[in-house]
């Protein structure tokens, strides 16, 4: 039975202890007698009831790392990185729900004004992002949040995971107001090999650091983890997912899903910080653990990523659209991503890439600010309620 005066049971109950001893233990002599362990200083992240029940010293701020800290994972203050603390306070003013944004003329231009080449781009940007920000939710979530041992670090992770799954219920809240087969939408990015490229990509990047045991001490794993982080930061957000709006954004620009794209321009100011803080948190780890990249694993990452964003762009613009193509496309990825590279401090992938989408930054860049209260919606069917007959 549980002795609610000691829980932990690190005491003696106090019915033991009016019970005298039955009989008394012999005393060691004085040079047997061991000493006590000194107590640990700093209560680490794998530290357990031993140390959190006993005397710490305070915590200062220039003790903590992003990574291998050894200061007191659970104390925010005193802020090492007030920047870390400042994209979690502006990334809660960009705060919505896809409830919130009216759909009713989207039903509309699905069915009644896009062409089928047209129809073909919307469904498949909804079918790679959707796949995609579940991964995103899983590496920062699962994989990363919990090496970082500085908690100003996570607290903006932690409100990144829940912006990859409003995201996620974005997509879907646009795959099922259209009226779209959501079973034959979720399951293109196993059938359909240009989607799948960059899924598989990004899962290798994912599992090699996903992994429980990993020890960010050893050079080996810190360099792979980095890599890791860099690649989702920089590309997979910084760039898959910052021109992976721009087909649905290049259809607003023509008076079309208009509602779709306002969702996107509030998940693209999302995804730009999310890029600007895996940047900023990669350059940390390699200035305080020294880390040296292998230049060809970057030149690699790099490559790998350009042919996956190439093989999709093809597929989904296998015909171009209305001011849009698939070299567009492709030429706008390499622009990006000498941008990161740049925001990284290393070698442009592909020196002399043009901007093909000059309008491309407006999109994060727009002030965009609204009164949810008085905009919501509260009267409209979804497109699988209404008949186009």
């Amino acid at each position: 039975m549980m002795n609610w005066d000691d829980p932990l049971g690190v005491g003696k109950p106090k019915e033991d202890a009016k019970q005298p001893p039955a009989t008394e233990p012999a005393k060691k002599p004085a040079a047997e007698v061991k000493k006590p362990e000194p107590e640990t200083l700093n209560v680490t992240p794998e530290n357990t009831l031993n140390n959190a029940s006993s005397g710490v010293e305070p915590v200062r701020a220039e003790d903590k790392r992003v990574i291998n800290g050894l200061t007191d994972v659970n104390q925010l203050a005193p802020f090492k990185y007030p920047w870390a603390w400042k994209f979690f306070l502006n990334a809660n003013k960009n705060h919505w729900t896809p409830l919130d944004i009216n759909m009713t003329q989207d039903v509309h231009d699905y069915n009644k004004t896009l062409t089928e080449d047209e129809k073909h781009v919307y469904q498949n940007v909804l079918s790679y992002l959707t796949t995609s920000d579940i991964l995103a939710m899983r590496n920062i979530g699962l994989a990363v949040m919990e090496k970082m041992s500085a908690p100003e670090l996570q607290i903006y992770q932690a409100r990144q995971v829940y912006e990859e799954a409003l995201h996620t219920w974005t997509y879907q809240h646009c795959i099922e107001t259209i009226g779209l087969d959501q079973g034959e939408i979720y399951n293109r990015y196993r059938v359909v090999p240009e989607i799948n490229q960059k899924i598989q990509v990004a899962n290798r990047r994912l599992n090699s650091v996903l992994r429980p045991n990993i020890d960010l001490n050893d050079r080996d794993e810190l360099e792979n983890f980095v890599l890791a982080y860099m690649f989702f930061g920089a590309i997979f957000e910084g760039c898959w997912f910052y021109n992976g709006f721009s087909p649905i954004f290049a259809l607003q620009r023509r008076g079309l899903m208009k509602g779709t794209a306002e969702q996107l321009q509030y998940i693209m100011r999302d995804e730009v910080m999310h890029a600007s803080f895996g940047i900023r948190v990669v350059k940390q780890i390699i200035e305080e653990e020294n880390v040296k990249l292998d230049p060809a694993k970057i030149r690699e990452m790099w490559d790998e990523s350009e042919a996956a964003e190439i093989g999709y762009a093809k597929y989904l613009l296998r015909r171009p659209i209305l001011g849009y193509s698939a070299e567009d496309h492709s030429e706008q990825f390499r622009y990006i991503a000498n941008r990161r590279a740049r925001q990284l401090g290393i070698e442009e992938p592909f020196p002399g890439a043009e901007c093909t989408l000059p309008w491309l930054d407006e999109q994060s860049n727009l002030r965009k600010e609204k009164n949810f209260f008085e905009t919501r919606v509260t009267e409209y069917q979804t497109g699988g309620a209404l008949s186009w007959d």
